[in-house]
Order: C-alpha cells, then structure tokens, then sequence
C-alpha cells in the first residue's frame, strides 16, 4: 500500500491576512478541496488498489469535508484526518469533556476522521517553545516531548485513529541523525505500531530558499529508518512536481506527504496540480 498524504496545515487563509488561499471562501473551502479532490481522483481508478489518500485538515473544516465525503459516490474517496489530537481524553466514569481549547482523539473520530498526524516538527516546535519558557534543559525537553507524542499515539489509537507519526533532524542535529531520529522512534517502543506510517521530514531542507535532499539522499536515510522500524515509511519532507517523480521511484518509500502545489507566482494550494504531483510519484513508483 502506498499513501500520498496532504497536510494543509492553516492554508485557509485568504492573501489580505498574509494566507494562501485564493480558491475558496475561508468557509468552504475544506469541503470545496475534498470534493474537487475526490471528482480527480476518480478519473483514476488504477489508483484504488494501491493507494490512500488521507487529507490533515484543521478542525474547523472537517464537519463540511466529512459531510462532502458521505454524499460522494466517487469511486476513490480521501479519507480525513486531523492535526494531532491531545494527550488525554474521554473515559467512561472519567472525565466527560472538560478540554476547553483542546482536541480530543473521540472528538475529531466522532466529525469522521481516520487519521491524526502527530509529531510534526511544527508541534514539536510548538511544544519545545512552551518547556524552554518554563526553563527546561534541551535533554528533558525532549524526554518530556516523547512522552507526550506517546500519549497522543495511545489516545488517537484508542479512539480508533490511524496515525501519521513524523520524525526529522534539524540542521544543528544533522551530525547526530542516526542518534536523533532512533531516539524519535523510541516513542513507538510506548505504543501499539500498528496502524502507523512513518513521514520522513528533514526539517533542514523545509521552507523557502533551503535546498532540498537528493533522490539518493532521502533513498540513504529511508533504509536507516527501515532498520529502525517496520513501519511504512513516506517522505515528509514536501512532495512536489519537481521531485515527485524521483521520489517515487525510491523503492524504500511508501508514499510521501504533499502541503502546497505551487511555490512561486500565485502561491498555494491547487487541486488540479495535486493530481499533477500524485501522477508523477506513481510513474516513478511504477518504474521501480
């Protein structure tokens, strides 16, 4: 099984509040990419055999996207996922929803989500900021922000979530990759693996103006991976036209992860372009 992933992060945002988004009404515009998404993908039915596609959505949009879904008859349908959920939840004879704020992994199951994605390097920041605030040394940071990845892996499985779990090196930790990324699997040592993909981001090489790894590169640190885990393994390092078809065709990969289609001119998010991006892998992975 392959996975595109496509993690839209806050792309709703219309350009006049700095945002991306010039495709839809910050309202519709959830439900207006899964139902553009969905009509694309069923004019590829080679794909329903090989492929998922699960959709990161922020929680605003999932109540219309998961609505557009259920009145789909497209013969490939994305399935939705949120982004991260948090690290306790409902219990019977527990507590009953005091999270005011926060989201629960029984919330976003109950709006129709299949899949959460944890760990991003955008939480982990997140969460890094917090602990160093509060005057946290670097080593017990990271022990604390494993423990609660571990945490949020246990809910979003309980609650009957698949889960995208994301590990990566900055580059400070780049000298060290082997040690980083073995210590960010250890979370899975806490956790049931089944159920999990494994995205793959060197945050190093992420963001405007950074230089990207090679097809080589991401093929050499995707069989180090491989010998630490048996989880599928996709690249989350920003799937796109111009690598798509070399990352495809990394035989150790099984899919990768998508944000924007277009870097330049009219920045975004484009539908048409995300089928574009998704025809490329598959030839790649077709030629392997």
């Amino acid at each position: 099984m392959k996975y595109i992933f496509l993690n839209l992060k806050r792309f709703d945002i219309i350009p006049e509040y700095g945002g991306v988004n010039s495709i839809a009404p910050p309202a519709q515009w959830g439900a207006y990419i899964v139902e553009e998404l969905s009509k694309r993908l069923a004019r590829h039915p080679e794909f329903s055999e090989k492929y998922q596609f699960p959709i990161f959505l922020p929680e605003a949009h999932l109540i219309p996207a998961a609505a557009v879904l259920n009145t789909s008859n497209s013969i490939i349908k994305p399935q939705l996922g949120c982004q991260s959920v948090y690290h306790t939840d409902t219990a019977n004879g527990g507590n009953f929803g005091a999270f005011t704020t926060l989201r629960t992994a029984n919330s976003v199951k109950q709006l129709g989500c299949q899949w959460t994605i944890i760990g991003h390097s955008e939480e982990r920041k997140a969460k890094t900021e917090y602990m160093t605030l509060a005057g946290a040394s670097q080593e017990n940071i990271q022990s604390a922000i494993n423990k609660i990845l571990a945490q949020e892996i246990v809910c979003a499985q309980k609650a009957g979530l698949k889960v995208l779990f994301c590990i990566g090196e900055t580059a400070e930790e780049l000298p060290r990759r082997t040690e980083v990324l073995k210590a960010q699997l250890s979370v899975l040592e806490q956790t049931d693996t089944a159920n999990i993909v494994l995205g793959y981001e060197p945050i190093w090489a992420i963001g405007p103006g950074k230089t990207p790894p090679t097809a080589l590169q991401i093929a050499e640190t995707a069989r180090e991976i491989k010998k630490l885990s048996s989880c599928p393994l996709v690249y989350g390092g920003g799937l796109k036209t111009e690598n798509a078809l070399s990352i495809g065709a990394v035989p150790e990969l099984d899919g990768g992860l998508i944000a924007l289609t277009r870097f330049s001119g009219t920045i975004g998010f484009y539908p048409d372009e995300y089928i574009e991006i998704i025809e490329a892998y598959a030839k790649g992975a077709d030629n392997t």
